[in-house]
């Protein structure tokens, strides 16, 4: 089991573009609670990215 591809099969989630086949083989092999933690891990950062730009622009 990968992290690397526990990110990466995270990251195209949130874009929402993903290959029915890669899906599917991701299913069978990630750990989900792997997958939970790390897209908790990637929103925690998306939203802190959205406070540090909005404090920015508006600073």
């Amino acid at each position: 089991m990968s992290v690397g591809r526990t990110i990466k099969a995270v990251a195209w989630s949130f874009f929402g573009i993903r290959k029915g086949s890669e899906s599917q083989e991701d299913l069978g092999r990630l750990n989900p609670l792997h997958v939970i933690v790390v897209a908790i891990v990637a929103v925690g950062l998306f939203v802190a990215g959205l406070i540090a730009f909005v404090n920015w622009v508006a600073g």
